[in-house]
């Protein structure tokens, strides 16, 4: 057996249980009892206070005990990590984008998370997953209520090492409380899980080594406030600015290092972009925080889409004039994985009333998709094949444009979705319109291969999701992202904000340079 020196490692996992004179049941009880006690428990979602949605308990499909363990491939049964500690999972719930959290669902949520983590007091280290731009009726910082609560389960000594999508957002209070705190370093997403890894590794380093909290916290607010589909780390300059966070992390005295670019449609003084850095040496603390800061200022103006952006009128003239496929158009204005409600219909109305997509065998585009379930449920009692007319849309976000009559031919209907339930994919003319019961993002090829449709083929795919990720990316021939209404509008200037710090970059873009030197934040036992 490899020998591992740890604080919280017996003897007994390294030598033979002749030496050490144990039986086995001995050894695992004395191992067990040497083991780190670390609690699991966090709720994440991106909540859009500029849509008229809100998110109840079950969107967050919350897990708890062991199953929790199924959301991290790095700690499964075998894994190293199960190993180093005594694992006490309590409730995470992870839920799609969407409306405000009501406030009977949060408090639901956290009264079953604070009852499972007393259960098992007391803990050496918490793992906190949480997303960070969740939003809660009359509560102005979720996040930071949500680890105050949990602090005062734990106590101030408990270690907790918090992991966070970097578009969230970290109000002072959320950083007093973490002790350990990083954030994805890409965008789209593909660095999720090993973000998730590093916190809880850096979580077991710290118990095991006795270093316990480190000694710094380094927190900088950078007034920016900007759309992922803008902040890209696929394109320059976010690629090169978030190149920069991993070598600072290897500063001896330097634990970890995050930029969160924040989550612009939410209307909370929170909701600005925030650099921090954690370790044990101060100065060079400061510095990577203070570097990293100063490097996002000064790059603010560089931020562009990170693909063509035009109306949908220019964008559907480009898709229909060319003979790339699939050519896709990001229907970015009601996108689902930004928190929209994911059910207005205004782009789906025009596609509907344009003479290129009313006969068969017009341009192939496929819609996905919009939420009916009344049409849903009328479909599934007709049956495959059979002709429809019914409306689907605008049930929760109605402003732009009303439910839309869709009159065709059933072509597929799929249970058992985990986030639409059951899919109905109707033909209308040219049209191949994905219907669902309950909204869903369309971001893998398999979403639309289990429905029979052939993205590869197809003229056009629309989806309601900003910028591409990786599966959709790769196959595109070629690509834009329509400028449609919703509640998750990429023109900011029109959402109306009222709560946010101002002045805030690029609403005010003449504004003066900001104090960006770091503001020291206190550890959670002082």
């Amino acid at each position: 057996m490899k020998i591992i020196s740890r604080k919280f490692l017996t003897i007994g996992l390294v030598c033979s249980l002749i030496a050490c004179k144990q039986t086995p049941k001995e050894t695992e009880t004395t191992n067990e009892a040497k083991l780190p006690r670390v609690a699991i428990a966090g709720l994440g979602i991106e909540s859009s206070t500029f849509s008229p949605a809100v998110s109840e308990v079950e969107a967050f499909h919350s897990k708890m005990g062991e199953a929790i363990f199924d959301r991290y491939p790095f700690m499964h049964s075998d894994s190293v990590n199960r190993i180093r500690a005594q694992w006490y999972p309590a409730l995470v719930g992870k839920s799609l984008p969407g409306g405000i959290v009501s406030r009977r669902a949060y408090d639901s949520l956290m009264n079953h998370t604070l009852r499972l983590l007393k259960a098992n007091l007391p803990y050496d280290g918490l793992f906190f997953d949480i997303h960070g731009a969740m939003s809660v009726q009359g509560i102005e910082d979720p996040e930071g209520d949500m680890i105050a609560q949990i602090r005062k389960v734990v106590g101030p000594e408990t270690l907790i090492s918090t992991s966070m999508d970097l578009h969230g957002n970290v109000s002072e209070r959320l950083a007093q409380h973490s002790d350990l705190i990083t954030c994805y370093r890409m965008a789209p997403h593909e660095d999720a899980l090993e973000s998730k890894q590093r916190a809880v590794d850096n979580l077991l380093d710290r118990l095991e080594s006795g270093k316990g909290k480190p000694k710094y916290k380094a927190w900088i607010p950078v007034p920016i406030l900007l759309p992922g589909e803008k902040t890209s780390t696929r394109i320059e300059p976010g690629k090169s600015l978030y190149a920069q966070v991993a070598p600072l992390t290897k500063e001896n005295g330097v634990i970890d290092a995050a930029i969160w670019i924040g989550y612009a449609w939410a209307d909370e003084p929170r909701n600005h972009a925030v650099v921090m850095a954690v370790g044990d040496d101060e100065q060079q603390v400061s510095e990577a925080a203070e570097q990293l800061a100063a490097e996002f200022w000064r790059v603010r103006h560089e931020f562009e889409f990170v693909a063509t952006t035009t109306t949908f009128e220019d964008a559907m003239r480009q898709a229909l004039a060319s003979d790339k496929k699939p050519f896709i158009i990001s229907d970015m204005g009601d996108n689902p994985t930004a928190g929209g409600a994911g059910d207005v219909t205004w782009t789906l109305n025009e596609l509907l009333q344009r003479p290129e997509f009313k006969k068969a065998d017009g341009p192939q585009l496929i819609y996905a998709s919009i939420p009916g379930p009344d049409f849903v449920e009328k479909a599934v009692a007709l049956g495959k094949g059979a002709q429809i007319s019914a409306t689907a849309g605008a049930d929760v976000d109605n402003r732009f444009a009303g439910p839309v009559l869709l009159e065709g031919t059933i072509t597929a209907i799929r249970h058992g979705d985990t986030h639409a339930e059951t899919e109905v994919v109707v033909q209308v003319g040219s049209l191949q319109v994905i219907v669902t019961k309950k909204r869903k993002p369309y971001h893998k090829e398999a979403d639309f291969t289990n429905l029979g449709l052939k993205p590869r083929e197809a003229d056009i795919v629309m989806v309601k999701i900003g910028y591409l990720v990786p599966e959709l990316y790769n196959i595109r021939a070629d690509w834009v992202m329509a400028l449609t209404p919703g509640g998750v509008d990429q023109d900011l200037e029109r959402l109306g904000y009222k709560n946010i710090k101002r002045p805030m970059f690029p609403l005010d873009a003449d504004m003066k340079d900001p104090d960006l030197s770091t503001r020291w934040i206190p550890l959670a036992n002082e």
